[in-house]
């Protein structure tokens, strides 16, 4: 138990509140992403793909988009 509040503890002090750690690419870049963009069709388009190929079961341990790092950073940047 002490374990997995230490990782909780370390996983909530490295991500800011309001925000959601994503993967991407295929160096699996890590990006932090305002839970806002979840509600966003665009956005929504993105995580129905991680659900066709990944299912819920994401290699990262995290939640993994699969597209490359240029396609996900114009359309995070059209949602900001």
């Amino acid at each position: 138990l002490s374990t997995i509040n230490y990782h909780l503890t370390n996983y909530q002090q490295d991500v800011p509140k309001g925000f959601l750690p994503v993967y991407v690419g295929e160096k699996q870049k890590r990006f932090m992403i305002p839970i806002s963009h979840l509600s966003q069709p665009t956005f929504q388009d993105l995580l129905n793909e991680a659900e066709e190929e990944f299912g819920y079961e994401h290699p990262m341990g995290g939640l993994t988009i699969p597209c490359s790092e240029d396609v996900f950073q114009r359309i995070t940047s059209c949602l900001n």
